[in-house]
């Protein structure tokens, strides 16, 4: 099962949908499914979405009116892990290619491991169209702050390029709450703090004209940082100091127009294809 997060994405998310689908369905052996889930549109991504799913029955949408942020569209298609031996997640913007993830599911199969990431900073990664100077060089502050704060060891938390095995994804659903951008470090470090092993690989990858991250990058590079932070000290003895200031830490994140990391499940989405 594949989870392709959409925040207004009429534009160019039907490429990416079709090359997925018809790709999978021409050289994955195994039922494949596409679930996108889509995180407050204020355009017409749903009916984008609807149109392109009535040429391929792979492919159904979760729609949920309100923003919810991308780690929260995730969090809800994670709960989908059941239907599937499988689940893995892409950005909708078509960076990571249909063969370039088969490749993770592959190497699932012949590490044995529980997780196999996409990586942009290993050696034999190929990158087609690399980030732009500045957001490189706050990518890799980022990545050492995470390394500092967790120590896993990994080269690329932010890829979003990732599939798990069922067992896996279903063990540490109820520890993702990190509802922004710096979700994958929530999923990563609560992969590893249970005890499952994720692999790093090398990606096949072409950065986007238009990424959502480079049109707000400061703030969203800030709600990234509180968010870490923040998952830090919830692996601490610490967090529960920091219950009695959570009326701040929600003014803060409204502040940042950010979603607020999940406390609770979220209700239902209002519409299911």
């Amino acid at each position: 099962m594949l989870l392709i997060p959409a925040y207004n994405e009429e534009e160019r998310i039907a490429p990416a949908l079709r090359q997925f689908a018809s790709y999978f369905q021409r050289e994955f052996p195994g039922r494949f499914q596409l679930f996108v889930v889509l995180n407050g549109c204020r355009d017409n991504t749903l009916g984008v979405v609807q149109e392109v799913a009535k040429e391929f029955s792979s492919i159904r949408a979760l729609n949920f009116p309100d923003p919810i942020g991308k780690g929260g569209a995730l969090i809800e298609g994670l709960k989908l892990a059941g239907m599937a031996d499988l689940i893995g997640y892409v950005d909708a913007d078509g960076a990571t290619s249909p063969e370039a993830f088969h490749a993770l599911v592959k190497k699932l199969d012949d590490t044995g491991a529980d997780c196999v990431i996409g990586s942009r900073w290993l050696p034999e990664s190929v990158l087609h169209q690399s980030q732009t100077t500045v957001r490189r060089f706050i990518s890799r502050g980022f990545h050492y702050i995470v390394e500092s704060l967790f120590w896993m060891g990994l080269k690329d938390t932010q890829c979003p390029a990732k599939v798990a095995r069922t067992t896996a994804a279903q063990t540490i659903h109820p520890h993702l709450r990190v509802a922004d951008l710096a979700f994958d470090v929530n999923f990563l470090y609560s992969l590893k703090h249970a005890g499952f092993r994720v692999v790093e690989f090398p990606i096949e990858w072409t950065d986007k004209i238009g990424s959502k991250v480079t049109q707000s990058l400061a703030r969203n590079s800030l709600v990234m940082f509180l968010s870490v932070l923040r998952l830090r000290i919830f692996y601490s003895p610490l967090y529960r100091w920091i219950e009695p200031l959570r009326p701040i830490e929600a003014w803060l994140y409204k502040k940042l127009r950010a979603p607020l990391p999940q406390t609770e499940p979220l209700k239902s989405a209002s519409k299911r294809l």
